[in-house]
């Protein structure tokens, strides 16, 4: 008898807070480029919004929630950056990295 690795899907990362919707679009209005992502989120919210009413499922509203909180986590480094004057053309596009966006 062999012993074969036993393969399973990594667990789903837990689910936000059921005001964290609520919460993150407070902060974004706070945010200095809020006349451009309030619009970017409340579309991306809508898009998921629509999507889970056709297949009850809230993976979708989660997914907008973790991105948009990625986004405004790391906005101050990602300023900080611009603001240094590095060049970044030998960079990584970030869809490579993180994949197209819906």
């Amino acid at each position: 008898m062999s012993s074969q690795p036993v393969h399973r899907n990594p667990a789903p990362p837990p689910a936000p807070a059921p005001a964290a919707a609520a919460k993150l679009r407070t902060r974004i209005t706070a945010h200095p480029a809020a006349d451009r992502w309030l619009p970017a989120f409340e579309r991306d919210w809508n898009s998921a919004l629509e999507e889970s009413r056709a297949t009850y499922d809230l993976t979708a509203l989660h997914e907008v929630v973790r991105e948009w909180q990625g986004r405004l986590d790391t906005a101050p480094a990602v300023a900080a950056f611009v603001a240094s004057g590095y060049a970044d053309t030998d960079s990584v596009a970030l869809e490579d990295v993180l994949g197209a966006r819906r």
